[in-house]
């Protein structure tokens, strides 16, 4: 199912004055974009050698994480159901559970509370059934680490600077068991996109048992997650006319923004090589249309 896929690395235009690249995982897939490809493949192999046909997810009505597991489900001939967080009448009618639909992903609308409670509802539903694979939210598992380290072989052994944007932090925890894996000196810098992502040093430091060559920068999440502001939408609109590829406003857009305010502030040295990687995801714009929009009529 999935082969080995060497995303390119492209330079960018934006900062003359540093040498700043970016892994384009984002192309990696349509609808299996970026991490999200990286945390299944792992996964996936886990289901089919445990004899695994069905992978039961959870996610939040424009979760990338759904799309992605409904359509590798798919392409697998596996069967997939997503317990998606929030009421029905609120989120039935969007794109991005459509899509997961058009996949042949069940869905089942689950209360805030209840949703907490992920193993409780598992079992709920599926607790007697062998075939299914309970898969946590945004994939995180030991599996996607593993996934998510084989990025590192794919860069550059002399990158100084590693930049990833961090939801739980499971996609951070793999670049940084891979640099380790590797004895590279590279640094990673992980944005997280909410409030209050110190703790995403301890999820990482769950799967790694060691946290050096770990910088978090936690200033720059805009209110939280999914939240954002006239500042970050418009540097999102002049990075894409600029670059020429998309960037989103919950978690790559706060990494761009995070790499351009450190420049400016003259954090790196100009010989530094910095890389960031693009984790995909670009179909959570679809939720945020009404962020663009507003902001043009200002």
């Amino acid at each position: 199912m999935f082969t080995d896929i060497d995303s390119p690395l492209q330079q960018l235009k934006g900062f003359p004055s540093h040498q700043v690249l970016v892994k384009r995982d984002d192309l990696i897939d349509p609808y299996i974009s970026g991490n999200k490809w990286r945390k299944l493949k792992y996964i996936l192999a886990y289901a089919v050698l445990h004899y695994k046909n069905h992978l039961v997810t959870f996610g939040g009505a424009y979760s990338n994480h759904l799309v992605a597991t409904a359509a590798a489900c798919a392409k697998k001939g596996l069967k997939s159901t997503a317990f998606v967080r929030g009421d029905a009448a609120e989120c039935w009618n969007n794109e991005m559970l459509m899509l997961c639909k058009l996949f042949g992903m069940q869905l089942i609308f689950t209360d805030r509370l209840s949703y907490k409670n992920k193993p409780a509802l598992f079992e709920s539903h599926f607790g007697e059934d062998n075939n299914t694979l309970f898969v946590d939210e945004g994939g995180a598992s030991h599996e996607a680490v593993k996934g998510c380290a084989e990025i590192i072989a794919e860069l550059p052994a002399d990158v100084d600077h590693l930049f990833c944007a961090a939801g739980t932090g499971t996609t951070a925890a793999g670049l940084l068991t891979g640099i380790h894996q590797q004895k590279l000196k590279t640094q990673l810098h992980v944005i997280p996109v909410l409030k209050g992502g110190a703790f995403i040093a301890d999820e990482i430091n769950k799967y790694t048992g060691n946290t050096d060559q770990l910088v978090l920068h936690t200033d720059h999440h805009f209110g939280g997650y999914a939240k954002t502001t006239p500042i970050l939408i418009d540097f999102i609109k002049k990075f894409t006319a600029k670059e020429g590829f998309l960037i989103d406003p919950v978690y790559t857009g706060k990494m761009f923004y995070a790499i351009d305010h450190l420049i400016a502030a003259q954090y790196f040295k100009p010989t530094d090589k910095i890389v960031a990687l693009h984790t995909g995801g670009l179909l959570g714009l679809m939720g945020m249309k009404d962020k663009f929009n507003t902001y043009d009529k200002e």
